[in-house]
C-alpha cells in the first residue's frame, strides 16, 4: 500500500465515523490496519523495511521502520522503555 491509499483509508475510515456509520472502535481498527499495511509494505527501491522488537516485554512488538536492522535496533530502543542492553530485531515480512 503505497502513501497515498493508506491516506485515502484513514479518510474514508474517519468520514464514516463523522456520519455515523462506525463507531470509535471499528475507526481505530480500519486506521490500525492501514497503517500495518502500510508500514510493512514498503517497495525494496527505498531501502527502507519494517522491524519488530522481540525477546522482551519492554521492546515486544515495538514496530519501526529503518534501513538496517543496527538502524531498527536504535530506533527500538528509543522508543520502548526500559530497554534491556540485549534483544531481537526481526524484519517483518
Amino acid at each position: 500500500m503505497d502513501r497515498i491509499s493508506a491516506i485515502r483509508n484513514v479518510e474514508q475510515a474517519l468520514r464514516e465515523f463523522e456520519t455515523g456509520e462506525i463507531d470509535l472502535a471499528a475507526t481505530e481498527e480500519r486506521v490500525l490496519a492501514a497503517l500495518r499495511t502500510y508500514a510493512t509494505e514498503f517497495d525494496d527501491e527505498t531501502g527502507l523495511a519494517a522491524y519488530v522488537g522481540r525477546g522482551d516485554e519492554a521492546v515486544e512488538s515495538v514496530v519501526v521502520v529503518a534501513s538496517s536492522r543496527a538502524e531498527a535496533r536504535e530506533r527500538i530502543a528509543e522508543h520502548a522503555r526500559d530497554v534491556p542492553e540485549t534483544f531481537a530485531v526481526e524484519r517483518i515480512e
